[in-house]
């Protein structure tokens, strides 16, 4: 059954100017040349030391960039844009006012005059939709949020932690938020060096309980050991930040206990 859902928590940024694919190309984590009618990138912009500060997806809408991204972020997004442009003929604009942004997911893509796009991470991903006005649904937030958990897709500031989180411990080189051959963007070395050297210590990783899970922030033990926290969730399904040598324990959210499940995509190296 198709499922479409309105996200009023996401924001939309348009990105103007003959310089704008070169100018995002230095500073974002995936290779925005790709981007064209119907294509997006998932992508994320770091602090020089390689930490996570938001995430988003680029797609094509005529002569501009738009960006989907987290409306309590879009603000900050556009002032760290900005901080770099010095003479690049490029412009950022919020026009949330102007989008809605929607999900769908289910067996086939609905038929709507949109600028839209397939989730880039995940072949079940959905398809994302930036609509000029709320459309009529046949879901609620938190199915979108069950369908995502389960797939073990991270949703920005909720599962994240601004200049903190490394990208690889958050699924962006299994869920295609990363180029490794498009060249330097910010962040870019330290980003490289996790992955070929394997510093990877812990893992953005789904987790069930029998139980309704607790709040993101809750530690998460085993033998009295603390080996993680909780990030979102919803009743019994959520991400949780673990240690990968702790994730086959028998592990505790607070006084819940959970479990790890792994998706097929996720590669885990100890």
């Amino acid at each position: 059954m198709e499922r479409f859902a309105y996200l009023p928590e996401r924001g939309v940024v348009e990105v103007s100017g003959e310089d704008s694919r070169t100018y995002l190309q230095g500073l974002v984590s995936n290779d925005v040349n790709v981007v064209c009618a119907g294509r997006a990138v998932w992508a994320a912009l770091l602090t020089p030391q390689g930490r996570w500060l938001a995430d988003f997806f680029i797609l094509q809408d005529g002569q501009r960039l738009l960006i989907d991204c987290e409306r309590d972020q879009l603000n900050d997004l556009i002032r760290r844009f900005e901080r770099f442009k010095l003479r690049s003929r490029v412009s950022f604009r919020d026009v949330s006012d102007e989008f809605f942004v929607h999900v769908a997911w289910g067996a086939v893509k609905p038929d709507i005059e949109a600028p839209s796009f397939a989730d880039p991470r995940l072949e079940h991903g959905g398809w994302r939709f930036l609509a000029q006005e709320a459309m009529t649904t046949s879901a609620a937030i938190p199915e979108w949020d069950a369908w995502r958990l389960n797939l073990g897709l991270p949703d920005g500031s909720r599962d994240l932690e601004s200049g903190k989180t490394l990208l690889l411990e958050a699924g962006f080189d299994e869920l295609n938020g990363i180029s490794w051959t498009k060249g330097c963007y910010l962040g870019q070395e330290l980003t490289a060096r996790t992955k070929y050297r394997g510093l990877l210590k812990r893992r953005l990783v789904p987790v069930a309980s029998d139980s309704r899970l607790p709040p993101a922030g809750t530690p998460i033990t085993t033998s009295g050991r603390d080996v993680g926290t909780m990030r979102s969730s919803h009743e019994g399904i959520g991400l949780a930040m673990l240690r990968i040598d702790a994730i086959a324990a028998c592990l505790i959210a607070g006084e819940t206990p959970i479990v790890a499940r792994i998706p097929a995509w996720m590669f885990l190296t100890t």
